[in-house]
């Protein structure tokens, strides 16, 4: 009777836990999905030939018209940002 009672209640644990963990592994797939997606910290949106140029997502030069590319912004690019001389892209 002891035996049985407690492979019952190991089956119903691991029942529980696969139940919660499908749900967790939805979300953690897209909270990934999503972080894919950010910026990282240092990361910034801007034009090839005009550094001055820079945005949070994609988008235009105003100054040349080409497409903005992600990269990661030199030292430069940073006093800029803190400072607010940069130049917005067109959307």
């Amino acid at each position: 009777m002891k035996q049985q009672f407690f492979t019952g209640f190991i089956l119903l644990s691991l029942a529980f836990t696969s139940c919660n963990g499908g749900n967790n592994s939805n979300e953690n797939s897209a909270t990934v999905t999503d972080k894919k997606e950010q910026l990282a910290k240092d990361e910034m949106y801007t034009c090839t030939m005009h550094n001055e140029v820079m945005g949070s997502k994609t988008g235009e030069c105003p100054k040349c018209g080409m497409k903005l590319v992600k990269q990661k912004m030199t030292d430069d690019q940073m006093k800029m940002m803190k400072e607010g001389t940069y130049i917005k892209p067109k959307e």
